[in-house]
């Protein structure tokens, strides 16, 4: 956006990415039910606050409903506050398919609210969708470049038209104005320039103040600080959220029983990986011990999560020594370690590509099967993965935190970060603050793990890639009381 152009020539466009659990991956996912009807609802959120939020229901069975509403809930409204459901309507060519659209009025914590009606009655589904201002958009460089001739054009016209009126405007027709009257005008038509060039001065500056204001409501992740260091004869990661807004937000909720769900990736060749769930040591300090990663440079993507509902991703990076066999012991009172902590050390990011079969060998001796199909940005899929034993058999999954998988992609630049499940990307405890909220019964996912488990170990995990490139992507699973962790690599195209 050109600043230098007159205030009047510009438009703002500020964008709403949601800030959830994810980086760069603005789409919201949901794969359960509505009551008694299996659904996949999509949440693409508005490109403006207030905006439009585009909102897709899929009948996951095939199963013909009679009529599908959907009802945005804003976290602190509440659904005595919310606006009347809106009808979502059938989409042509798509059986049980049905889309609208929701008004998102405020930057905050929202839920969908969709109810659909059929014959087995009323099925409520809540999708968490968390909004802020992250982004404002630049104006097209043709549009500017004709906005502003357009301005010159005024400018001079307004100009022009004033000096005219000076000089003959109460001229006898057909008299030509004196040497006096064509000075005055003179004089006129400059004062007049120098008036609406002040006017545009002023309006710049108004201009420069509102747009200075709009980047400070830009949502931005806390500032964190990540380092490691020795305790209690033990290497320890730590994590201070280092950020004067924090005091602001509500305080942070467990989510799959973690405050905090970390995870390192090392550079360049994301060939070492770990999903650590360190302790508050406070209301803004966090540490957990370091397993025995290799040395180098990692990336940290740290997951919590608001009373509000609302999610963010912590980013930081963080230099890891090597570690060796034994450390000298220098004060006690370390993290103790978490039992659902996992790390793995694979070979570096590959440029494999083809779709098809892929597989990943598992710690235990088992492997994981990915179907691959072609991958587009921007185009929904559905990531689909078999978990076999060390037998070649169906493994018998475990409830991992609640959910049967969990799975990290992140693209190779570091621009792309989601952390997803079965059910998709939202929220467990977002899920719990509106159903509690809106007095429902919270659901109870460790019980859900173990009705959900598989007997053919199959998974699966809706998605759509934000952006084309190569991509690592990391499904993590427990059977037999271990978590094991499979590795892939893709490259998406553009859509």
């Amino acid at each position: 956006m050109r600043k230098a152009l007159p205030f009047f020539l510009l438009i703002l466009l500020v964008a709403a990415l949601p800030a959830r659990a994810h980086v760069g991956s603005p789409n919201v996912f949901y794969d359960g039910d509505a009551g008694p009807y299996p659904v996949r609802v999509i949440v693409r959120p508005p490109v403006v606050i207030p905006g439009l939020a585009e909102v897709t229901v899929r009948l996951r069975d095939g199963r013909q409903v009679e009529g599908v509403t959907m009802q945005p809930v804003q976290w602190q409204a509440g659904l005595k506050g919310a606006p009347p459901p809106d009808p979502a309507v059938p989409v042509p060519g798509a059986p049980g398919s049905w889309s609208g659209q929701l008004w998102l009025m405020t930057p905050s914590s929202y839920s969908v609210r969709v109810q659909v009606q059929g014959p087995a009655g009323p099925g409520v589904a809540m999708v968490p969708v968390p909004a802020q201002p992250a982004r404002i958009l630049k104006m097209d460089r043709g549009l500017g470049a004709i906005l502003a001739f357009l301005g010159l054009f005024l400018f001079a016209g307004a100009v022009s038209i004033v000096g005219a009126a000076a000089r003959e405007s109460v001229v006898t027709p057909g008299q030509e104005p004196d040497a006096r009257r064509r000075n005055r005008a003179r004089v006129i038509t400059a004062l007049t320039a120098l008036f609406f060039a002040l006017l545009l001065w002023g309006g710049k500056n108004w201009w420069d103040r509102v747009d200075g204001s709009a980047q400070g409501k830009i949502f931005k992740p806390f500032h964190v600080r990540t380092s490691t260091r020795v305790e209690g004869g033990e290497p320890v990661l730590a994590m201070a959220i280092d950020d004067s807004r924090a005091r602001d937000w509500s305080p942070l909720m467990p989510d799959h029983g973690k405050l905090m769900h970390l995870f390192l990736i090392r550079e360049p060749g994301l060939d070492a990986f770990a999903h650590l769930h360190p302790v508050a040591r406070g209301k803004e300090d966090f540490a957990a011990p370091l397993p025995p990663l290799p040395a180098g440079t990692y990336r940290v993507y740290a997951d919590v999560v608001h009373e509000s509902g609302f999610p963010q991703t912590l980013v930081d990076q963080v230099k890891i020594p090597a570690i060796p066999a034994a450390t000298e012991k220098i004060s006690e009172g370390g993290p103790a370690p978490d039992p659902d902590d996992s790390w793995r050390a694979t070979e570096p990011l590959t440029r494999a590509s083809s779709p098809g079969p892929k597989v990943s060998l598992l710690e235990d001796g088992g492997s994981i099967l990915w179907h691959q199909e072609p991958l587009v940005a921007n185009r929904e899929t559905t990531l689909r993965f078999e978990v076999r034993d060390p037998q070649g058999r169906p493994a018998a999954l475990e409830p991992y935190m609640g959910m049967l998988s969990h799975a990290v992609i992140t693209r190779d630049d570091g621009k792309v970060f989601v952390h997803l499940h079965p059910m998709g990307t939202v929220s467990m405890a977002a899920q719990a603050v509106f159903a509690k909220a809106e007095g429902e019964m919270p659901m109870d996912h460790a019980a859900m793990g173990h009705m959900m488990a598989p007997s053919d170990g199959v998974l699966s995990f809706p998605y759509e890639f934000p952006q084309p490139g190569r991509y690592r992507l990391w499904v993590q699973v427990k059977s037999g009381g271990r978590v094991l962790t499979g590795v892939f690599d893709t490259v998406v195209g553009k859509g």
